[in-house]
């Protein structure tokens, strides 16, 4: 990638060095803006390359990755052609080609999805923490169930087990006493997988990753493991759901990326949102009311989100509290990591479906030191907490709420559509259904 910033003998020059000194095979050149010292397009015919010329340099450069199929793209220009946002935007196109893209002083790779799943496979990914990604993948195991088709999750988490770990949803009874001594045994009880076999009542395999890159590469994860174990079992369609904005690095046959509706737009459209954007074939985004995101906000976000890719269908919805267990006439203390601007609407919603009086709420799930003193303070108040099974819902909430006489009960987050009633149900559906084809077909030509 060339511009016109540069003087012409100054680029060539560099070419040249690039083949010399460096090693690289030079397949092309893409131009792509600036005309201050290069006054002729002939200049740049004459550098001895076959040269891609469009109006739009997006244009141009996924002209060239796809016409000359490169392994490496390499960057020779410099503002004020592109700054920063302009090669970002750049990085995303190229990554998504499965193309390493070098800088005079960055270096960005692909991230790798190892082809090793055995069966049809769904990803589940996000663009942030705390957007909803394990909700919405109970949610989707629930339906999946209700139409007939066998999930199992493979959860990627930060506080995931050393080895691969199998809770089979269906048969296992986890009570707030099992989780208890889950914990007590060292394991992270709130983990991921916990969560989604409590809420789906499906097979789960539960992984670890530590760190994860821009593109959303682990630094480390036992997630090919986990893939590997998932194999093996009599499941026939298996999710792999993201952390935080980690990606699974297992090739998979369609991917849906939760958005929350309150993070910032530039986080979407800048930097390397667009990426993430570009390899998933469904948009969830979540929190779409207020106080957490204006509608203003959420009209922003799906028109930023369509100005990417175009072919994304958008579905927007909010979260609801959903209890495990009959919560009728009980006093609640509620637990959760929803900030404290939602507190009402929670309260209110609890209060009307479910016929309880909520006396206490804490927004400190997260934050262990502040939950302790939460749940001392309404000490008495309460008969029954009413937790989500995140951070510190099992070594802090059960096990305070247990020593003082009181109930235990987790919740899920039901996503709620804004808008055509089945909506989510029947694109999530329809996505598996593609996903099991697009499987077929794939091992068809392996196979030929």
């Amino acid at each position: 990638m060339v511009d016109g910033e540069h003087y012409f003998p100054v680029i060539k020059a560099a070419l040249e060095n690039i083949e010399r000194d460096l090693g690289y095979k030079l397949m092309a050149v893409v131009f792509i803006g600036g005309t201050e010292k290069i006054t002729e397009e002939t200049d740049l015919n004459s550098l001895g390359y076959p040269v891609v010329f469009e109006a739009e340099p997006l244009v141009g450069i996924n002209y060239a990755l796809s016409k000359y199929k490169p392994d490496l793209t390499i960057d020779l220009s410099d503002e004020p052609v592109v700054g920063y946002i302009e090669r970002f935007k750049f990085a995303s196109y190229i990554l998504k080609a499965g193309v390493s893209y070098l800088g005079a002083d960055f270096r960005f790779d692909p991230p790798i999805f190892h082809d090793i799943a055995t069966k049809p496979s769904i990803s589940i990914i996000g663009t942030g923490k705390r957007v909803g990604k394990t909700a919405i993948s109970a949610y989707i195991c629930r339906r999946f169930e209700k139409a007939g088709l066998s999930p199992l999750v493979v959860a990627m988490g930060r506080g995931g087990p050393e080895e691969p770990e199998v809770l089979e949803g269906k048969k296992l009874h986890i009570t707030p006493q099992f989780l208890l001594k889950a914990s007590k045994e060292g394991k992270h009880a709130a983990s991921d997988h916990y969560e989604d076999a409590l809420m789906s009542r499906v097979t789960t395999i539960g992984c670890r990753r530590c760190g994860g890159g821009m593109a959303g590469v682990p630094f480390i994860s036992n997630v090919l493991e986990g893939a590997s174990l998932a194999n093996k079992l009599k499941e026939e369609l298996v999710i792999f759901e993201g952390s935080g904005s980690a990606l699974p690095p297992i090739r998979t046959d369609t991917r849906i990326i939760v958005v929350g509706a309150h993070q910032p737009v530039e986080y979407i459209g800048g930097y390397l949102g667009p990426y993430r954007l570009l390899i998933s074939d469904i948009v969830i985004l979540t929190m779409c009311e207020e106080p957490m995101a204006s509608q203003e906000k959420v009209d922003l976000l799906e028109k930023t989100i369509k100005k990417v890719n175009p072919d994304l269908q958008v579905i927007k919805t909010v979260f609801r509290p959903r209890p495990l267990k009959n919560i009728s006439g009980k006093r609640i203390f509620l637990a959760s990591t929803a900030p404290l601007k939602v507190k009402e609407i929670l309260r209110g919603y609890l209060e009307k479906e479910f016929d309880c009086e909520v006396v206490g709420i804490s927004e400190n799930l997260s934050n262990r030191p502040k939950l302790k003193r939460d749940l001392e303070r309404h000490k008495g108040k309460f008969t029954t907490i009413l937790t989500e099974l995140k951070a510190a819902s099992v070594d802090v909430v059960t096990s305070m709420g247990l020593e003082m006489g009181a109930d235990v009960i987790y919740m899920d987050n039901e996503p709620v559509v804004i808008g055509e009633d089945g909506e989510l149900e029947d694109a999530l559906v329809g996505l598996a259904k593609e996903s099991i084809s697009k499987f077929r077909r794939r091992k068809k030509r392996d196979k030929s």
